[in-house]
């Protein structure tokens, strides 16, 4: 037979170094197997249900989508719609007008063609507009590049910052795999600092600075920094005072500052004073908009030259999807005061951000009464990150079985309850400590089922594994 073309040898070996993650990807597939088996077998575990604490993903986990920004949607895609009688009844007066007004934007009317390849015009000054008076200095709309969530912006500034594998990235230790495996795609050099478990997962800037002069001494050109705030998967939120460091530090280091807030402005940063980019996303926040994909960033402090790459690199992917585009402008301009849907808009937002509250507390309160177990507060993100202190033994096995304490552990818990978490070892973690990342996205009143198998589970482990 004539040898295959393709083989995982011929591929691309930067695809081939990208990490696996085994434990996550081994648990999700028995979290899958044991569905079926609960739903063909009843009674073959000790549980009938399985909670998936591994997926942040609100709508997935049941929560309702906000009415307004459906009702919008819905119109948008549908105009024949607005020509209906019945709909003044079926939507409210707001959506009707915010509806008309958004396709007022588009030739024809409609949003089944390419807009401009940056984003809609119209929809990028509602959301520079939205921004300045957010943050209480201006903001412009040729700055914004409106995008398919935050993803393929993180991919973009990585295809334009980095060279070959002797530019490196400055990137937090745990941290979302979004960032690291761009990073490995582009061929850049991962140069990782560790959050401050003790100080609430903030930046220990001593350890920033030896981490950037490390890697300088053995030749590597850092030219950013990535900033996570709120965390993933820690669930932190940065002091101020720790984001003004971080800006201080970008701008004296000369390092592109990627992260998702702006203080920099409120600091006086000029034009090419610190260069920045934000990035922001429908999937973030109480409105939990996954599948939409829409999102946008904010490219500032780059010179008029550099901004040009940047449209370019942009113009590749035509545009971002229309449905995708149109959400982020509500979500960052949604009803005021004085429109018919701003009462029950802020009765939805409310409702989610309690209920994420009051489940986080439980949670974290919960976990901290456990033997070996320790959680920070949930402070902006919808999962904890406890840390684990595993006896020897429990260790041992788990080397026995050639996979890391923390998929061992998750592997057990799941067996156990049906609870699916993720091992702190996919997010990277100091070496020697192990956690697990779990959303506060259960039912409400699921909560409580999660905490007594939980407590019973870690309960018998321990005493099974007790040194």
């Amino acid at each position: 037979m004539a040898p295959r073309v393709l083989t995982v040898d011929s591929l691309n070996p930067k695809v081939l170094a990208l990490a696996d993650h085994l434990g996550c990807d081994a648990i999700t597939r028995r979290a899958e197997c044991i569905q079926k088996e609960i739903e063909t077998k009843p009674g073959s575990h000790p549980f009938d249900e399985i909670l998936y604490c591994n997926l942040s993903n609100p709508q997935s986990m049941g929560q309702k989508p906000i009415k307004f920004f459906r009702e919008v949607l819905a119109l948008c895609d549908y105009p024949h719609l607005l020509e209906q009688s019945e709909t003044n009844s079926l939507f409210s007066s707001d959506a009707i007008a915010r509806a008309r007004k958004i396709l007022d934007l588009f030739p024809w009317r409609t949003t089944g063609g390419y807009s401009h390849c940056q984003g809609t015009e119209g929809l990028r000054d509602v959301i520079a507009a939205a921004i300045a008076s957010r943050d209480g200095f201006p903001c412009n709309a040729e700055d914004i590049f409106l995008t398919d969530g935050a993803a393929p912006p993180i991919h973009m500034m990585m295809h334009l910052l980095i060279r070959d594998e002797k530019d490196g990235i400055l990137c937090p230790v745990p941290s979302h795999s979004l960032y690291t495996s761009s990073m490995v795609l582009q061929g850049a050099t991962l140069v990782p600092y560790y959050l401050d478990e003790s100080r609430g997962w903030g930046v220990r800037m001593s350890d920033l600075k030896k981490q950037l002069d490390g890697a300088r001494s053995k030749g590597i050109n850092v030219r950013g920094l990535v900033v996570i705030n709120p965390g993933n998967p820690t669930g932190h939120v940065l002091m101020e005072e720790n984001q003004r460091e971080i800006v201080e530090f970008c701008r004296k280091e000369d390092l592109v500052l990627l992260a998702d807030e702006r203080i920099a402005g409120s600091m006086g940063s000029g034009e090419g004073d610190i260069s920045l980019v934000s990035f922001h996303s429908v999937s973030n926040g109480y409105y939990g908009e996954c599948g939409r994909r829409g999102g946008y960033m904010e490219v500032t402090g780059f010179n008029s030259e550099v901004k040009k790459q940047v449209y370019k690199v942009a113009s590749l992917s035509s545009c971002s999807n229309i449905s995708g585009q149109i959400l982020m402008s509500l979500v960052m301009n949604p009803p005021t005061v004085e429109d018919e849907s701003y009462t029950s808009c802020q009765a939805e937002r409310n409702g989610i951000l309690s209920t994420f509250s009051r489940c986080a507390e439980s949670m974290v309160r919960a976990l901290n009464r456990l033997e070996a177990v320790t959680c920070c507060q949930a402070e902006g993100a919808t999962f904890v990150f406890p840390a684990l202190r595993l006896p020897k033994k429990a260790i041992a096995a788990a080397e026995e079985r050639n996979t890391e304490p923390d998929v061992f552990y998750a592997l057990r818990l799941l067996e156990n309850t049906g609870i699916v978490v993720v091992p702190g070892s996919v997010f990277g973690q100091v070496p020697g400590t192990w956690h697990f990342r779990c959303t506060i996205l259960p039912k409400e009143e699921k909560i409580p089922l999660f905490i007594s198998r939980f407590t019973a589970f870690h309960e018998a482990f321990m005493e099974e594994f007790r040194d």
